[in-house]
């Protein structure tokens, strides 16, 4: 299949998926919503429980009484804990033997963690921008990969051990609100500090530890693990802190608080709430529940929020606009930061139109009312008190424009921004809500190069996670509208109320065209129509496609020519994305084919296509250079396996190491074994003998023709490549067809065969001469493919994907011939290359995987079939 757009520049449309999938399909797409709606409604719910006693008025009352002195106290103790956090890269970078300039570490996990803790599942986000920093800094993707599974794991334990250590000072303390005995609370806590004091005594005894007679895990030394553990110590302590300063004096001891601070901390990551938001305060709510008044206790955990979780992200995109300002951005680390703008921009953003809501649901001050009721008219403040709150639902969809890095959403939320930097003053003096749009103007202004890409701001259909997301938050921003005004009776007659001190009437106008506004836009976007089809490759989309493979090097993209995938191209036409599409997965094979400039547009309008019509965005063979393209994206990098090379410049038979490639050589020659290359215009007339040894080796290997991303005996796709034949008699007994280019700086082999007729070791003979023919022409790369499932770790702290890899590899033989397809490629001495797989996350590259398989094999029998 192929796309014909019209013109040239036209994205490819292809029509809804049919309707007979069946029901449980359409009901698992709607499963993790329907999860994150009922943990939403929980939390709301708990939080109404807990706060039944609190008004609004005490709440801001409270905040604002709150000494400058404990603010300042907490800010330190912040500063300090994002010091300490430092303290787990540091660990993570000696663990796998890397180093980085200080500063770059420090930039990356400041930022790493400023995202994290904001966003949620840090691990996950703050992984990506460690990926993208650490990489720039010449650290390798495998143990990057390393570094942010010790990063979590140490976060694990540290969390654990500390908690626990707070426990077992803190148990009389406890006892009274955990309802367990103290001596109960003090067993459990001595029991998780002494296997904390085993398993550093173990670092010092062992290197490696062989758990269930299958991992091993390498170990960190004494010193290490120790120093991890006093990093997280310092940073659970001082986050802990920060929250302590706010606090009011009570029962509750430092020791207790930083129980429940690990135990709240612990059940918001499980929880899945981006930063724990609502978990986290329900704990310390119910820890202090009858020992002090809750309004103050929430009056500081709404100060904590600000101090601990939004402060450091304005500070990290604070320090990335910088980057962008000043001199020396050119270098390689500086380019990458840039590059991280978008995503941090479009988070604080959704922050900020976040904020927009809050302020248009909650009342203006006394002061500022009064000041109002002289200076300004009732009208001004209405509308600006209404379009305050629509801006807030508009910022919150054009951030995701921003994280596409459209220039129409820059320029969208420039234009927003400015406009209500001015209207916070008719709408309620906000100064403070002026700050922070002034500061989301000069970094928008700061970072406008970052929005190149000329698309419409609503050219895609936008995914339901993004409207899920926008659901939830104008559910929260309703419930805090009725507990802000829970004493005001309703009656039909407070929707035409229009004075000044009518702050409840103008919250429910406000709110309700948020929620008319959000479900119309809403409703738009899930069901309008998908406005085309996607036709079958013509000869003229082959014609192009293979105008641009001869003007680049890279010969793997030659299968694009197999006449089984669609095409996206460019604006230009000088560039392409071949894929295939298999349920509601759209997969790309290897990266976008022609110029380099064009290939991160191509890749957005790609992923844009798949989301438009409810699909997964599938990067199929990715090579670790050019990941942070799809991270950036906001996909996630998953190891499929090596692409073996040989280097034509240093390839040579001589020497023991290779002394069976010698052998190779010598014995087919004895055999009676000729070679010749056959050009592209003389293949035709070979095909006939060759479809004979193709079909012979099929049925002999008791399998079928593969597709996609392997190439298969059709005479149109080999007609357009050289052929390589190992001869007998004059008679072709084995032929492997060439990927090649105009370039002539790599040379690639694909379909490869042999009949039954070929002397024992034929292949062999073959790639000895393939090897020796190319290097003498002046190739400098032979490629031969890549290895599934070859080079994964296979150790506890390895990412579970890498572990299942390994497993497969080495257990796997029965339905494909995973090590023995490793072996043959190791006779050459090739060199070895991650290939990845960029898909979202979660159940996401399973099922990804699932499906490209399924594309490779010609369906999923041919999955099951060697």
């Amino acid at each position: 299949m192929s796309a014909r757009p019209n013109p040239p520049a036209s994205t490819p449309e292809i029509p809804p998926p049919a309707s007979a999938e069946g029901l449980w399909p359409r009901l698992r797409s709607w499963l993790p919503a329907l999860v994150a709606l009922l943990l939403t409604a929980l939390v709301l719910a708990a939080m109404r429980l807990l706060l039944r006693e609190v008004s609004y008025a005490e709440l801001v009352a409270v905040m604002r009484s709150t000494p400058a002195s404990h603010i300042g106290l907490s800010l330190l103790a912040t500063a300090a804990s994002y010091l300490a956090l430092m303290g787990y890269d540091w660990s993570g970078l000696r663990y796998v033997g890397a180093k980085v300039p200080p500063r770059v570490l420090a930039l990356a996990s400041f930022s790493g963690y400023a995202l994290g803790n904001t966003v949620g599942l840090g691990v996950l986000t703050g992984g990506a921008v460690r990926l993208r920093l650490y990489a720039a800094a010449g650290v390798d993707t495998g143990r990057i990969t390393q570094v942010i599974a010790f990063i979590a794991l140490s976060f694990g334990g540290g969390i654990v051990a500390v908690g626990a250590a707070a426990l077992l000072w803190g148990a009389e303390q406890i006892e009274p609100i955990a309802r367990v005995p103290a001596a109960g609370l003090e067993l459990i806590a001595a029991a998780v500090l002494v296997l904390t004091a085993v398993f550093i005594g173990l670092c010092a005894w062992r290197r490696e530890l062989m758990l269930f007679g299958r991992w091993n895990l390498r170990l960190p030394g004494p010193g290490l693990a120790a120093a991890q553990l006093l990093f997280s110590a310092l940073d659970i302590v001082t986050a802990a802190a920060a929250l302590w300063f706010l606090l009011p004096q009570s029962e509750v001891g430092f020791p207790a608080l930083t129980a429940f601070y690990a135990i709240a901390i612990t059940l918001g990551v499980i929880s899945h709430v981006p930063g724990g938001l609502g978990v986290f305060e329900a704990v310390i709510l119910l820890a202090y529940r009858g020992h002090a008044p809750l309004e103050q206790v929430a009056g500081a955990l709404v100060l904590y929020r600000a101090i601990y979780f939004l402060l450091p992200l304005f500070g990290a995109v604070g320090l990335l606009a910088w980057n962008e300002l000043r001199v020396g951005v050119a270098q390689r680390v500086g380019r990458a930061a840039t590059q991280l703008t978008p995503l941090f921009l479009s988070t604080l953003t959704f922050v900020v139109g976040v904020m927009l809501l809050i302020s248009g649901v909650t009342p203006a001050t006394d002061e500022a009312t009064e000041l109002l009721a002289l200076k300004v008219p009732i009208e001004v403040v209405e509308a600006a008190h209404f379009l305050g709150s629509i801006a807030g639902l508009a910022l919150l969809f054009v951030a995701r424009g921003l994280l596409h890095r459209l220039d129409a959403a820059w320029w969208t939320a420039v234009l927003i921004t400015a406009l209500n930097f001015w209207l916070a003053l008719p709408k309620g003096v906000a100064l403070s809500e002026m700050a922070v749009l002034g500061f989301l103007l000069l970094v928008l202004l700061a970072s406008r190069r970052e929005f190149d890409r000329r698309a419409s701001l609503f050219a895609g259909v936008m995914g339901w996670s993004w409207l899920l997301t926008v659901g939830i938050v104008v559910a929260a921003v309703s419930w805090l509208l009725f507990f802000v005004y829970e004493d005001v009776p309703y009656t039909s007659q407070l929707w035409w109320q229009f004075q000044f001190d009518a702050h409840a009437p103008r919250g429910l106008r406000a709110l309700l065209a948020v929620v008319l506004g959000g479900l119309g836009f809403a409703l738009w976007q899930l069901f309008r129509p998908a406005s085309g089809r996607v036709a079958a490759a013509t000869a003229e989309d082959l014609l192009r496609a293979a105008a641009v493979l001869h003007a680049q090097p890279v010969v793997s993209a030659g299968l694009a020519l197999t006449g089984d995938k669609s095409f996206l191209f460019s604006e230009s036409g000088k560039s392409f994305i071949m894929f295939g599409k298999r349920n509601r997965s759209w997969v790309s094979l290897y990266d976008p084919v022609g110029q380099r400039d064009e290939w991160p547009e191509l890749v957005w309008r790609f992923i844009e296509m798949a989301d438009a019509h409810g699909g997964r965005a599938v990067f199929y063979q990715v090579p670790p250079e050019h990941l942070a393209l799809y991270l950036d994206a906001g996909l996630r990098a998953y190891k499929l396996g090596e692409y073996a090379s040989v280097d034509l410049t240093q390839f040579s038979t001589k020497g023991s190491r290779l002394a069976h490639l010698r052998h190779a050589l010598s014995k087919g020659e004895r055999d009676g074994l000729s070679f010749q290359i056959v050009p592209p215009a003389d293949v035709p007339a070979l095909l006939p003998q060759l479809r004979i040894i193709s079909d012979a080796w099929l049925e002999q290997a008791s399998t079928r023709e593969k597709a996609f991303s392997l190439g298969a005996f059709i005479p149109d796709y080999l007609s357009r490549f050289p052929m390589a034949l190992a001869l007998k008699d004059g008679r072709p007994v084995a032929f492997a067809n060439l990927l090649a280019t105009g370039a002539r700086e790599e040379i690639a082999v694909d379909l490869m065969r042999y009949g039954a007729d070929a002397p024992r070791g034929a292949m062999d003979y073959l790639f000895v001469r393939m090897l020796l023919h190319y290097q003498a022409e002046g190739y400098r790369s032979f490629g031969l493919g890549m290895a599934p499932l070859s080079g994964f770790a296979n150790h506890p702290l390895a990412p579970r994907w890498h572990r299942i890899g390994s497993l497969l590899f080495g257990h796997g033989e029965p339905f494909y011939n995973f090590q023995g397809l490793r072996a043959f490629k190791e006779k050459f001495a090739p060199q070895w290359e991650p290939r990845y797989l960029c898909t979202p996350g979660g159940l996401q590259p399973v099922l990804a995987l699932m499906d490209t398989a399924a594309l490779a094999g010609g369906g999923l029998r041919g999955v099951i079939a060697k």
